[in-house]
């Protein structure tokens, strides 16, 4: 099968829509199990899922926080990129261009990064390494590669946190003083590494997604439905859990994931009627009169085997190493949805390279993305006219 074959065109496209039907017309019943079913079920149907592709995986025998390249992992690279900037030129016009992943901006909102006094010696590094607040300014989106209606979207959200006034030297050199933390709402990435990734990235261009599930049968199913289970429909993006998937160093030779979970139980109820953007007025609401805290926590790998470097698809057991706060994540009280702050989005740039040496990124799918946001990133704001801003946390609105 190819991407842009006919059955593709004639087969596997009709039932990629009819899927994306289905799943809308099950978004609009949903309230009336998923909250019982994600308390009750969905944990232990992860673990399930997560054993199973466990089972399938060969210990490779590295290192904690060791790397290793694929074979031909640039040409991966490269063929995602190109992917990537074709369905851009594809399906967006100049002016208009969004990002092809955490494509719907839901707000660009000022936050305080406050690093936590007393932490253990350990993680005592970079950004971490003494008690500070920091200035932010944090985007919360969908899931792309389309903005849709919140409704009609794949249940899913990300955060991105562009923490200013960082000193030190930095790992891309666009931006000076920042530290980008990118996450996102899944427990573990759709695909394990970059050559899976661009195989996928042909099968959406193609508008075709279940034609990756076949090509070929196998672990791609079981991917998807880990997706499933942590694709509900949301209440607000500020009520969500978000994990990075992906690892990095804190310090030399100890490698992390981060998660962001918020410190309120609070939940909003979904209205009966969602509108096309009742995800970002759900947040609008919440941050009316009151702030809303995160806090940002650190999982260090214990278990090269069990807590993978390059497989980003298997979540890091818990129960080997629990999530340590290290950080808190203050929103204050604010208004962020006029014209002139959404469309601030366009000149920022979120990169996970954006870093400090000692939170360098880890494995493929990190060292993939250093060019692949770059350059998605230059493309994206070439077509909008827009130039890219390091910011600051002074800037106004109207």
């Amino acid at each position: 099968m190819k991407p842009q074959g006919l059955f593709t065109f004639l087969v596997l496209r009709p039932l990629s829509d009819l899927f994306l039907w289905l799943w809308r017309l099950e978004r609009r019943v949903e309230f009336l199990y998923r909250p019982r079913f994600d308390r009750w079920a969905r944990g232990p149907l992860f673990a399930l899922l997560q054993a199973a592709q466990n089972a399938l995986r060969r210990d490779e025998h590295l290192a904690l926080a060791e790397e290793r390249m694929l074979p031909d992992e640039e040409s991966y690279t490269q063929a995602i990129i190109d992917e990537l900037a074709r369905f851009t030129r594809e399906n967006w016009l100049p002016g208009s261009a969004q990002r092809f992943g955490n494509t719907k901006t839901f707000g660009v909102l000022r936050g305080e990064f406050t690093v936590l006094p007393d932490l253990p010696v350990g993680l005592r590094h970079g950004l971490f390494a003494e008690p500070r607040t920091y200035p932010a300014w944090v985007r919360f989106s969908g899931p792309g590669p389309y903005a849709p209606p919140d409704l009609e979207d794949l249940g899913q959200c990300s955060v991105a946190i562009k923490v200013m006034d960082v000193a030190g030297p930095t790992l891309l050199e666009d931006e000076r003083s920042t530290q980008d933390l990118i996450l996102v709402s899944p427990a573990s990435f759709v695909t394990p590494d970059i050559r899976e990734n661009a195989r996928m990235q042909r099968w959406v261009r193609a508008k075709a997604p279940l034609g990756y599930l076949v090509d070929p049968v196998g672990r791609h199913l079981l991917h998807l439905a880990m997706q499933l289970l942590y694709s509900p429909m949301h209440s607000s993006p500020l009520e969500v859990r978000y994990y990075s998937n992906v690892p990095f160093l804190l310090g030399e030779g100890q490698a992390v994931q981060y998660s962001l979970e918020p410190r309120s139980r609070a939940r909003s109820r979904i209205p009966a009627h969602p509108s096309e953007n009742y995800l970002r007025e759900a947040m609008v609401r919440t941050l009316a009169g009151a702030d809303w805290s995160f806090d940002f926590m650190v999982q260090v790998q214990t278990d090269p085997h069990r807590m993978p470097i390059e497989d980003a698809t298997v979540k890091w057991p818990e129960r080997l190493s629990p999530y340590v706060p290290v950080a808190r994540l203050r929103l204050p009280a604010q208004r962020f949805d006029s014209d002139a702050q959404l469309a601030f989005a366009d000149a920022l740039r979120y990169n996970p390279w954006h870093s400090l040496p000692a939170h360098r990124p880890l494995g493929n799918s990190n060292r993939a993305r250093r060019r692949m946001y770059a350059e998605l990133a230059t493309l994206r704001q070439a077509m909008n006219r827009v130039e890219h801003v390091e910011p600051t946390g002074a800037e106004t609105f109207d």
